[in-house]
């Protein structure tokens, strides 16, 4: 087997090119994996590790700059990149633009809120620390490969403290409904919908046409979502109720 490793011309092949046969009494076929890494050590290293596991399949390897489509031809069903820099990152994400059914797991990656986020918005599967063995990296790949994610509480607090922060700012930038849609004129029509007046006795008070209250009764109506005025009722503590301010997280 080849790996078929794709680093520039006049370079040769991995010597760990070939792996021995893949055991046959497996209930499933083995993951087929390809390896991305600027540091050729690694994908030769990384390379001649997996292809001794059973259940891998080591189907090529290159360094960041191979193109996304060779990496996808290769049949690949996860991508093993090392994302040391930043453009680790950029490759898996273009490498997943050609095929989204494409597992990614980082590799060297520091256990810091920065590359946990980069990792989890880029689309990440997995990673693998470090200070991770081969083991580890074999068991991400599993790992991944069921949709699960193994990480350490410290992980597991930096990705929750990123939802709330995310809920926090989605809440802020929320459009307004219901009640916080109404005009100030309609405010006034609901409060005295509110005081029993009807639509005459609303357009007297206000110094207003009938027809121009019953227009603002069926905005109203509209907005608040409901079929008849004696349900705008509900709706009235909310809009003399002061509605505490909305806390934005940085």
């Amino acid at each position: 087997m080849s790996s078929n490793a794709s680093y520039p011309a006049g370079q040769e092949t991995s010597p760990y090119s070939a792996s021995p046969a893949r055991s046959e009494s497996l209930g499933s076929s083995p993951v087929s994996v390809f390896i991305l890494s600027d540091v050729r050590l690694l994908c030769d290293g990384l390379s001649s590790c997996l292809s001794r596991q059973a259940s891998l399949h080591v189907v090529g390897c290159g360094d960041l700059a191979t193109p996304p489509a060779r990496v996808v031809d290769s049949g690949a069903e996860l991508l093993l990149v090392d994302i040391a820099t930043p453009q680790g990152l950029r490759q898996s994400a273009a490498c997943r633009a050609v095929s989204e059914r494409l597992k990614v797991v980082a590799i060297a990656v520091a256990e810091v809120e920065h590359d946990i986020l980069a990792c989890a918005e880029a689309g990440v599967s997995g990673f693998v620390l470090r200070d991770g063995s081969i083991a580890d990296v074999v068991a991400a790949i599993h790992n991944a490969m069921r949709d699960e994610l193994v990480c350490s509480p410290r992980v597991a607090a930096a990705l929750f403290g990123r939802l709330a922060r995310l809920s926090a700012q989605a809440a802020v930038r929320e459009p307004a409904t219901g009640i916080d849609t109404l005009t100030p004129r309609e405010h006034e029509i609901i409060r005295c919908v509110g005081e029993g007046l009807s639509n005459k006795e609303i357009a007297r008070a206000l110094r207003i046409r009938n027809s121009t209250v019953k227009n603002h009764m069926h905005n109203v109506l509209s907005k608040l979502q409901i079929r008849r005025r004696g349900e705008i009722g509900k709706h009235l503590n909310a809009a003399s109720t002061p509605q505490p301010a909305r806390v934005q997280i940085r």
